[in-house]
C-alpha cells in the first residue's frame, strides 16, 4: 500500500502544476490585453510576479517594456536582463530580440558574433526574422567570425 500515498501525492502534485499554470496563464493573458490597451501599470503589475517566476513570456514582455520605455524608464541594462532571461531558456522571440541589442549596441557593446549566435538560435526556435537578419549581419562580419558565432549557437543550451 505504500504506492497510495505516493500516487496521490503524483496526482495532487500534477493538479497543483496544472492550476498554477492556468492561473499564470490567465494573468499573463490579463497583462498582454492591458498593454494593447495602454495600459502599461496594468501590463507591468501582472507581468513582473510572472517574470520573476521564470516564465520567459512575461520575461519577455518586460524586455519590450524597458527598452521601449513603455511604463517604465527607458533603461536598456533591464531590457537586456529580461530578454537574457527569457532567451536562455530558448524562448525565440527574446532571442531575437537580444541579438537585435548586440547588433545595435544598446545596452551592451556591439557585438556581432553575439548577434548572430543569438539570430541562429531565433530562428531554430521558430522566429523567422532571426534567421534573416543572422544572414544580413553576417555581410559585416569576416569568416572567422561568423565560424565562431556558429560554434557559440551549436554548443548552446538551454538553463530550463
Amino acid at each position: 500500500m505504500p504506492t497510495l500515498p505516493r500516487l496521490t501525492a503524483l496526482v495532487f502534485t500534477l493538479a497543483w502544476g496544472t492550476a498554477t499554470l492556468a492561473w499564470a496563464e490567465a494573468d499573463f493573458q490579463k497583462g498582454l490585453a492591458a498593454y494593447k490597451a495602454g495600459d502599461f501599470a496594468i501590463a507591468l503589475k501582472e507581468w513582473k510576479p510572472l517574470a520573476e517566476q521564470g516564465l520567459a513570456k512575461a520575461q519577455h514582455n518586460l524586455g519590450v517594456m524597458y527598452y521601449n520605455g513603455r511604463g517604465v524608464s527607458q533603461n536598456y541594462a533591464e531590457a537586456l536582463r529580461w530578454y537574457r532571461l527569457a532567451a536562455e531558456q530558448g524562448f525565440g522571440l527574446a532571442q531575437y530580440n537580444l541579438g537585435v541589442m548586440y547588433a545595435e549596441g544598446h545596452g551592451v557593446t556591439r557585438d556581432y558574433v553575439q548577434a548572430h549566435m543569438w539570430y541562429s538560435l531565433a530562428g531554430k526556435h521558430g522566429d523567422e526574422k532571426g534567421l534573416s537578419s543572422r544572414d544580413a549581419i553576417e555581410k559585416m562580419m569576416t569568416p572567422a567570425d561568423v565560424a565562431k558565432a556558429q560554434k557559440l549557437a551549436r554548443a548552446w543550451k538551454p538553463k530550463k
